[in-house]
């Protein structure tokens, strides 16, 4: 059993940044695929950034360029640095993982921080 644990939102001004930072815990166990999605009061989650085959990744358009999703293997944590915060970018943000774990494929999601940008 798998869980993840996001960390690093907070309450920052228009232009600054953060770096928010997933970490997978659980034994013996390895990401297939991973994202970031957030949600906005009122809104349905959307998708900010994955990597969902191989290496390659994908970005909504609102945030290329100035967002960026990594992993850290040796630390089992999926981050994504955010620059140039908008007011726009408040959400809740969620990580989600594709792991196997004895040879089994499950989806999990993180418990959601909270990112909100004041102009």
């Amino acid at each position: 059993q798998v869980q993840l644990v996001e960390s690093g939102g907070g309450l920052v001004q228009a232009g600054e940044s953060l770096r928010l930072s997933c970490a997978a815990s659980g034994s013996a166990f390895s990401i297939n695929a991973m994202a970031w999605y957030r949600q906005a009061p009122g809104k349905q989650r959307e998708l900010v950034a994955g990597q969902f085959s191989g290496s390659s990744t994908n970005y909504a358009n609102s945030v290329k360029g100035r967002f960026t999703i990594s992993r850290d293997n040796a630390k089992n944590t999926i981050d994504l640095q955010m620059n140039s915060l908008k007011p726009e970018d408040t959400a809740v943000y969620y990580c989600w993982a594709s792991i196997t774990t004895m040879r089994i494929a499950n989806s999990y999601w993180g418990q959601g921080t909270q990112v909100t940008v004041s102009s």
